[in-house]
């Protein structure tokens, strides 16, 4: 006993069937760049260290606000998203401003790890690769 035929036709390869019909219905979206998710966890982190703060009562409750900010704008760049890019890189502009008033107003050297490191992430956000994976 023979296979039933399908009433698609014949099961050879055709033109017709690498149509655009034939196609997955969602396609999935690529791997954020390495940079990407590194910023993204180095966001988090900011945003625990926040979190943390306020809790313990280092920082005053306004934190709060940055610290949920920060942790949106690392969901919105591994979710590869343009606000969640527009987020990212303001936090990370706002964060090495930060980083340079405490280095050169109130004299505290430990800051410029944070300032160096977000001014890296700010280059690195403004690039061409990094602006074409963001939708």
């Amino acid at each position: 006993m023979s296979a039933p035929r399908s009433s698609r036709g014949p099961a050879t390869p055709t033109a017709a069937s690498s149509a655009p019909q034939d196609l997955p219905k969602s396609i999935p979206r690529k791997v954020p760049l390495p940079g990407m998710a590194v910023i993204s966890i180095w966001m988090l982190a900011q945003s625990a260290i926040g979190t943390f703060g306020v809790l313990h009562h280092v920082f005053p409750p306004a934190v709060l606000i940055f610290a949920a900010l920060f942790a949106a704008a690392a969901i919105g760049l591994l979710r590869q998203r343009r606000w969640g890019w527009a987020l990212a890189l303001a936090a990370s502009f706002l964060s090495m401003c930060w980083g340079s008033y405490a280095i050169f107003r109130m004299h505290q050297e430990q800051w410029v790890v944070m300032a160096v490191v977000n001014l890296v992430f700010f280059l690195y956000l403004v690039r061409p690769e990094v602006l074409q994976r963001v939708k």
